[in-house]
């Protein structure tokens, strides 16, 4: 994990014993497919899970995620670009998306 946040490793895994909603796990799955360093809107992911609808139900899985990091949650931003709405506060994910575009 170390690694991953220090740039050394764009990828990895881990055996996550989560708990979650058919729903959840679906969108959590997709935002572990958003590269290191890349972002995604929520409702490109809204999308890629088949549901273009489902937009703010993408941002409330989003909101549930306990597993910063290893769930990307981080990496999902509006259709704009603007960066809100992150668990564990807005400063923390801006620090996060800027972390991996410099590495």
């Amino acid at each position: 994990m170390i690694e991953h946040l220090n740039g050394g490793s764009k990828s990895f895994t881990l055996p996550l014993d989560i708990r979650a909603t058919a729903f959840q796990r679906l969108v959590w799955k997709a935002l572990q497919g958003i590269p290191y360093g890349a972002t995604s809107s929520y409702s490109e992911i809204a999308e890629a899970i088949g549901k273009p609808e489902a937009v703010r139900a993408v941002a409330s899985a989003c909101a549930k995620n306990r597993i910063a990091v290893a769930i990307p949650c981080h990496r999902v931003v509006h259709k704009d670009g603007g960066v809100s709405g992150y668990r564990w506060g807005v400063e923390r994910k801006k620090k996060l998306l800027e972390h991996e575009k410099l590495k």
